[in-house]
């Protein structure tokens, strides 16, 4: 996935600061599912065909999950930063990193709001769906999707600029990144669903990062 210059590369600004920026971006997708994985598995009740990632963060493990979302958010701002920097001159030079960026901040955001209890978890909760949604789960659900809505238009602007490029592979693969995050999300398959979304974004931060490293 070549993010290199369609112009001149005098707007790259290489060094050991951009490539830790980068390294934290490209470790944030492999720590967040090691975390949500190890929570799936362990935690009492949590039936990923039922509950979504998001309803980790509730009970009293919750703090777990919500530090999972504040540290793969800090990871995705950390890339943004990177890709601010070394970047070069051409599609998506200005917007890529802003739109990384609001991933991040949704990221974080969606840590900090969390979901209700419900479906029967955590353990001990009624098993059925919430009557009334609170504040926090409407903004944790807003937030989520502005990231998600994000990260899926910055997918698409690397397409092109992969495509203009002529770097056929990486442009096909952002193109089917971006538009499987823009798929309207099913009531019935919602946790699925939320779950192949968050894993088609993070490997797509992770490459970016891991790509954006070798050439930078």
């Amino acid at each position: 996935m070549t993010l290199t210059a369609e112009a001149s590369p005098a707007h790259h600004t290489p060094g050991r600061l951009s490539d830790r920026l980068l390294l934290a971006g490209a470790a944030a997708g492999p720590l967040f599912f090691a975390s949500a994985i190890t929570q799936m598995l362990t935690r009492e009740g949590f039936d990923i065909t039922r509950h979504p990632i998001s309803q980790l963060a509730t009970g009293d493990l919750g703090w777990i999950q919500i530090a999972t979302f504040v540290t793969a958010g800090a990871g995705a701002l950390a890339l943004a930063v990177g890709l601010g920097r070394t970047l070069a001159a051409g599609t998506g030079r200005r917007a890529l990193p802003v739109l990384v960026g609001v991933f991040g901040v949704g990221m974080i955001a969606a840590g900090a709001f969390t979901m209700d209890p419900e479906k029967g978890f955590p353990a001990g909760t009624p098993d059925e769906p919430i009557a009334q949604m609170s504040w926090h789960s409407i903004a944790h659900s807003a937030s989520a999707a502005v990231a998600f809505t994000a990260l899926a238009i910055a997918a698409l602007v690397l397409s092109v600029r992969c495509a203009r490029r002529r770097a056929a592979l990486p442009a096909a693969a952002s193109a089917v990144a971006g538009l499987v995050l823009l798929v309207p999300i099913s009531p019935e398959h919602m946790s699925i669903q939320i779950a192949v979304n968050g894993l088609v974004a993070f490997t797509w931060t992770t490459a970016v990062a891991v790509f954006q490293r070798r050439v930078a």
